[in-house]
């Protein structure tokens, strides 16, 4: 079976770095495709866009979590916003949009990837499309993704009010 993304799978041979395709019902949202694979939100990864003035950046979370863009933005040094789609597209020409998998440095995007994911033994992530994921060994994932591991994730609680973007807040 191939990764969807063809840069992906090629850093992967590169790397030689060991992991399990999943295939699933195509899912268009990561809680979707969690419950797909049977699996948690918490424990499965979604990858989100965010642009600044300076660059655009990758947010990497739990499923089951959404991106607090106020502290996105203390992170980062600069304000930072949802990228727009056609930007999406631009950046990753070889993934479906919503299915980029966490390795930004195959596209020239930084990662942050927020500490709840740094705990477990393995990490599930979209391979590019909405039907195919990823899961490899956090180690691995971590030495090839090179991330900077930090806290911006806010667990979702199914109750998203009026406005709550405008707050800061992306859900997703």
């Amino acid at each position: 079976m191939q990764v969807s993304s063809t840069r992906l799978q090629h850093f992967l041979r590169l790397y030689r770095v060991s992991y399990s395709l999943i295939q699933h019902a195509p899912a268009f949202s990561s809680q979707m495709a969690a419950a797909a694979m049977h699996i948690p939100g918490k424990e499965m990864a979604k990858t989100v866009v965010l642009e600044g003035h300076a660059q655009s950046y990758l947010a990497v979370l739990p499923a089951s979590y959404h991106v607090d863009l106020t502290r996105m933005a203390e992170i980062v040094g600069e304000t930072v916003r949802l990228a727009p789609e056609d930007k999406i597209r631009e950046l990753f020409p070889d993934c479906e949009l919503g299915a980029i998998p966490p390795f930004g440095r195959l596209y020239g995007v930084p990662v942050y990837m927020d500490v709840t994911l740094a705990v477990g033994r393995e990490i599930v992530f979209p391979a590019g499309s909405h039907s195919d994921a990823l899961r490899m060994n956090y180690q691995d994932f971590e030495d090839l993704a090179r991330p900077e591991i930090c806290s911006f994730a806010v667990k979702d609680t199914g109750l998203h009010p009026i406005g709550a973007q405008r707050k800061g807040r992306e859900h997703s």
